[in-house]
């Protein structure tokens, strides 16, 4: 057991130069390591801000040009409705001058036609009248060259009916 005893043993001197070492060591870590450690991780971090704020500046273009294209789209809306009011007024107008113009084509052709019309009957009526004058001559001629009598007559008005109907 006295061997397990010089195995475990506390030697404060040992633990002294124990601590001395691992002192001197921290210190060399940190002089050396730590130090160069500590300037990657600032390179680090300034490169992971520069990225930040390259990205807050893009993303505030980028609302900016939004902005810029909203205000162009609304511009070309507007202007998109006024050309399209503008060519309805204008399909308008040019609607109405072709049915203006087509009633007074067909005006004139009402006119036109009841010109014709009345030229039409007027000469029906001169024909007709014609017509009445040759049988009102001929039945004279027929009645002065016979007697009459009841039966003639009856006869004679037939044999005009007949002839009035064959010469239409």
């Amino acid at each position: 057991m006295s061997g397990v005893q010089e195995f475990f043993s506390i030697v404060p001197w040992t633990i002294i130069f124990q601590f001395c070492n691992l002192l001197i060591l921290c210190l060399l870590i940190k002089k050396f390591l730590f130090q160069r450690v500590m300037l990657v991780l600032d390179q680090r971090q300034k490169e992971v801000d520069n990225i930040y704020a390259a990205a807050n500046e893009d993303r505030g273009r980028a609302a900016e040009l939004k902005q810029n294209y909203d205000l162009r789209m609304a511009g070309a809306r507007e202007e998109a409705d006024q050309l399209m009011k503008k060519t309805v007024a204008s399909a308008n107008l040019r609607s109405d001058a072709i049915i203006d113009d087509a009633q007074k084509q067909a005006a004139n052709m009402m006119r036109r036609a009841e010109s014709e019309i009345a030229q039409e009957r007027v000469k029906a009526f001169a024909e007709v009248k014609k017509e009445i004058s040759v049988m009102a001559v001929d039945i004279a001629e027929q009645m002065v060259s016979r007697e009459i009598k009841a039966a003639d007559h009856a006869e004679l008005v037939d044999e005009f009916i007949r002839n009035a109907g064959e010469d239409a």
